[in-house]
């Protein structure tokens, strides 16, 4: 993925190049564990001081998006995969020949590590207890200021899990876990670190989900003419920030854009009467597609509307629900055995 920078943008370089790097790490551009380019090739490629981009590299590692390995390199943040578990209807398992044994090299290993059977015991409880709060709910949390995000979230995550799915502004993360520190914190990898640090203080797992690339939408607004107005309607106001400093850092001033979210209606009248394009999401469409049926006498034309139909990767609702979904079936039979 080649990254650009305007560089004589009112947007400061840095912010420019911030906003793409997490971008292509939310989108999956760059998975989990891999490594960015040097300073020295994005200096390169982006015309940048090598100090400005190792600042913004600072500034990743610090929000807990990228770590660096001394003497490798920087790397995307790679959380510790889950173990899968196959299950079969029996006792036993045909992916897992012998459970049993499986169970005794468990045991012999925590007792050649220097733990007494009890305390093997008290760690394996520890650990079945800790899957089954994991598996009864999720808490979709982000900032109060972007609770939007989480609400996309929510509603794409519903349809696919079989339990309960709740959004949690991060403000009041802390006092539901307080009450009640069953289940799975969901959030997006922009909003990782404090999610994951007020999560493990109640011993809870917080999941990143990974964004859709949107390779569409950035395919459509690469080919518009210059010139051309761009509306962007979002229920998300940290997506259309996101959004606009993008959009700005590939096309720069060739494009008017205007942003609004649904519920300001006066905004949103004046987008949809400058705009020739619109991209919005899913559940902004209805209110972009209420207020042009309202004011079309207003309109010297209608611009052409496009709606992201996902802003979750499909590979990550999938995993999400396997994951999920196999937490739920150990709860059943530990309480059936």
């Amino acid at each position: 993925m080649r990254f650009h920078i305007q560089q004589d943008s009112d947007i400061p370089a840095s912010s420019q190049l911030y906003n793409q790097i997490c971008f292509a790490i939310a989108a999956r551009h760059f998975p989990p564990g891999h490594r960015l380019p040097s300073t020295r090739q994005l200096a390169m490629q982006t015309g940048l001081h090598r100090n400005t981009i190792s600042k913004v590299y600072r500034q990743l590692e610090n929000d807990g998006v990228v770590e660096a390995m001394a003497g490798s390199g920087i790397y995307v943040r790679d959380q510790q995969n889950p173990r899968e578990i196959k299950l079969a209807p029996g006792p036993r398992s045909r992916h897992l020949p012998d459970i049993d044994r499986e169970v005794r090299q468990s045991v012999d290993g925590l007792l050649n590590a220097g733990c007494t059977l009890q305390q093997a015991r008290d760690l394996f409880t520890r650990e079945i207890d800790w899957r089954l709060r994991c598996g009864a709910r999720v808490l979709v949390s982000t900032p109060r200021e972007d609770i939007g995000a989480s609400m996309l979230i929510a509603e794409e995550l519903t349809p696919h899990l079989d339990v309960p799915v709740e959004v949690v502004p991060m403000e009041e993360l802390e006092s539901v876990l307080e009450s009640s520190s069953n289940g799975t914190v969901v959030t997006s990898r922009y909003f990782l670190q404090p999610v994951e640090e007020i999560a493990r203080r109640h011993s809870v797992r917080a999941v990143p989900v990974d964004l859709n690339d949107f390779r569409h939408e950035l395919d459509l607004l690469k080919d518009l003419k210059a010139g051309s107005c761009v509306g962007l309607v979002s229920i998300s106001p940290g997506i259309l920030r996101a959004a606009e400093v993008i959009l700005h850092s590939m096309r720069g001033n060739e494009l008017l854009l205007m942003t609004a979210t649904p519920d300001l209606s006066s905004r949103l009248l004046a987008l949809l009467r400058a705009s020739s394009h619109v991209l919005c999401d899913r559940p902004s469409l209805p209110l972009v597609e209420q207020s042009l049926r309202q004011n079309r006498a207003q309109l010297m034309r209608l611009p052409q509307v496009h709606c992201a139909q996902s802003y979750l990767g499909t590979a990550t609702i999938d995993l999400l629900r396997k994951e999920i979904g196999l937490l739920n079936l150990e709860a059943i039979r530990l309480d059936n055995p």
